[in-house]
């Protein structure tokens, strides 16, 4: 049965596609997107589906809400400012747009009468828990340990908080303890915990999916704050090395944006998600050498460009974290798209699209700080 769905942030990079998807599913959408000039420059951009309805304005504004949750019973809540190094030294704003704006949606939902909205989705990220998961071989804590010493060292592996031994990377689970180490990590922790705290309240059936890595085409490659993948994309395109903080050992999870929008699709219509906060990730562990090797490959780059292994790194960055997806799996969630072929996707989209490689002046600013 076809419901009036609103995605906020529908225009961005994983909004765009997860309308894209209820658009075709045949359910009423609209969109409420601030169109911010960093991720959107030129405006409005044109793959938006012209079968949705579009709002421009904040997430903070309080009419703007009231207006874009008129008869809708269906809440995709994608609206955020992204950003773990830039939300270190814009902390004010990126606090206002992704807690604040979330509490303003909230309001407006605790008014509606009981029943009126079906599902409640909201947009986390794995960042909420800091460092991923670990054991011990030799104790049974396994707290992970990393401090500024170590790291301006060159002592990349975290050791164990106890015993002080290395410690050996796992897939994290959504049980693991969180402990957010940037401004947005703890925005993104203080959307999914108001959602499903005001979700249980008025009984509102809400689900919290923490997004990894994710990439795909429409992946800005003008800001260089988005997702490594964009970054590393737009470097090559002008000539330019990617540059790797640390050691490029560091493991993440990358998933397509079209898993992703799956993931979306499945919590919306499963009872067995409501009230949960899940991953949603491919379950694989690449390193970052890894994936900028198959982006110079499929960018025909290989052997001219070379990555910049910096021996660096910034204020906030953990060293490995990819997802323990069993439990999204257990609802039928399998991811379907291959690293390789995800990201061939991404390098022929980019082909065609616009993008300005910002990433020394971002670099520079977060050197000017002390946070890099």
């Amino acid at each position: 049965m076809p419901r009036r769905i609103l995605v906020t942030g529908g225009c961005g990079f994983i909004g765009s596609h997860l309308v894209d998807d209820l658009v075709e599913s045949g359910h009423d959408v609209r969109v409420l997107d601030s169109l911010d000039p960093q991720v959107h420059p030129t405006g409005r951009p044109d793959y938006v589906n012209p079968g949705a309805e579009y709002l421009e304005s904040d997430i903070d504004d309080e009419q703007a809400v009231a207006t874009a949750l008129r008869d809708i019973d269906t809440v995709f809540h994608l609206a955020a400012a992204v950003g773990v190094g830039q939300s270190m030294y814009e902390i004010r704003r990126y606090t206002r747009t992704n807690t604040l704006g979330t509490a303003r949606l909230l309001d407006h939902l605790a008014r509606r009468e009981r029943g009126s909205i079906e599902t409640l989705v909201v947009a986390s990220s794995m960042s909420v828990y800091g460092e991923g998961a670990y054991s011990c071989p030799t104790c049974d804590a396994a707290v992970p340990h990393r401090d500024g010493a170590a790291l301006a060292s060159g002592q990349w592996e975290p050791l164990c908080g106890e015993c002080r031994e290395p410690l050996v990377s796992r897939p994290t689970a959504e049980t693991k303890t969180l402990d957010p180490t940037s401004v947005y990590a703890l925005n993104k922790l203080d959307q999914e915990t108001l959602c499903l705290i005001v979700g249980r309240a008025y009984a509102i059936p809400t689900v919290a999916l923490r997004f990894f890595n994710v990439y795909g085409p429409r992946q800005s490659l003008s800001n260089p704050y988005t997702g490594v993948a964009a970054i590393f994309s737009s470097r090559i395109k002008a000539g330019n090395a990617p540059l790797i903080y640390e050691d490029g050992r560091q493991l993440r999870d990358f998933v397509s944006v079209r898993d992703v929008v799956a993931a979306c699709r499945l919590v919306m219509n499963n009872d067995e998600a409501r009230g949960r906060a899940l991953n949603v990730g491919s379950g694989s562990a690449v390193s970052v050498c890894e994936m900028a090797a198959i982006l110079l490959e499929l960018h025909g780059a290989a052997g001219r460009i070379e990555p910049e292994i910096s021996g660096r790194f910034r204020t906030g960055d953990i060293r490995h974290c990819y997802a323990d997806i069993s439990a999204l799996r257990q609802l039928g969630y399998e991811p379907k798209v291959q690293l390789e072929d995800g990201m061939r996707e991404l390098v022929e989209w980019a082909a065609g699209a616009v993008a300005s490689d910002r990433f020394d002046a971002a670099r520079q600013e977060l050197e000017l700080k002390g946070l890099a």
